[in-house]
């Protein structure tokens, strides 16, 4: 596997996990946090997740939550272009959570270094939005789509199976000459999985992360909740746990809202590890 990972006009190495914070520019996202229009909440919330230690961002203005309805291409560009357009001078790679080829291309022309598809780039045109840039590319797995992916989802084998579509999903992109270096995989936790399948997946992440770098997203989500008991609001030691583990089990990205939180944790892992803590693990090549 490559030691960079290479996000538009970024090279981020792999010597540590890598912190992904979450800006939600939906009014009914599932952790709460949604800002919605108002770009002044969503820019502070953004410069606190970089105070915190986050090594970059990921923007979405589309609900995935289990029954979410979908949102209008113009609407979602209403609210996430205008964050992205303040965010790309920032000297941390931008990722923007879409589904839509029309908004792929805006945030990739706008500056963003990543898109992150929980469709793995299988809408009509979303593949030829992205091959021909710079960005790092997310493939993430789902099975169904939001509205109905928790309704009694069932598998043979999931590690199995996910891994096959992740493993052909990323052929497809390596194949039109992408490199390695721009492509993470992510087995998608909660995306039509119960509890089982998402802790079968947790314990293989070993194994997928053979094929690709891989992006972990179990931050505050049902699974936390159904192991914990708890609430929304209380699942942040299930998440910073969970982010651990994942970290341990060969994680390179992790997709969190608690930043600060998970920071710390890392540092305390990279202490007991014996392994050195860099706070600057991102090039900016634009003056290349």
């Amino acid at each position: 596997m490559s030691e960079i990972l290479r996000f538009g006009r970024f090279v981020l190495a792999q010597r540590r996990p890598l912190v992904m914070g979450i800006v939600n520019l939906t009014p009914d996202s599932f952790s709460g946090d949604g800002h919605g229009h108002h770009l002044d909440a969503a820019l502070h919330h953004a410069e606190q997740l970089v105070a915190g230690g986050a090594d970059l961002l990921d923007i979405g203005g589309e609900s995935s939550r289990p029954g979410a309805q979908p949102v209008a291409e113009q609407e979602e560009l209403d609210r996430v272009m205008p964050l992205v357009e303040r965010l790309a001078a920032w000297p941390v790679p931008i990722s923007v959570d879409t589904v839509k080829p029309a908004v792929m291309r805006a945030a990739i022309a706008a500056g963003a270094a990543m898109i992150n598809d929980i469709n793995a780039f299988r809408a009509e045109g979303a593949f030829e939005a992205v091959v021909n840039s710079s960005a790092a590319l997310c493939i993430m797995h789902m099975k169904g789509e939001p509205r109905s992916m928790q309704q009694n989802p069932e598998y043979e084998d999931v590690v199995s199976e996910v891994a096959a579509f992740l493993a052909q999903q990323k052929a497809r992109f390596e194949q039109a000459g992408v490199a390695r270096e721009r492509l993470v995989v992510d087995p998608g936790f909660g995306f039509g999985k119960t509890l089982a399948h998402n802790l079968a997946l947790f314990r293989a992440l070993p194994e997928l992360g053979r094929m690709a770098p891989l992006l972990v997203g179990v931050s505050r989500k049902s699974m936390i909740g159904a192991i914990t008991g708890r609430s929304l609001p209380e699942r942040v030691s299930g998440s910073v746990a969970a982010a651990m583990m994942a970290a341990d089990r060969g994680a390179r990205l992790l997709r969190v809202h608690d930043v600060r939180e998970t920071v710390d944790a890392l540092k305390v892992r990279a202490a007991v590890l014996d392994e050195e803590w860099s706070a600057q693990e991102i090039t900016d090549r634009t003056s290349d």
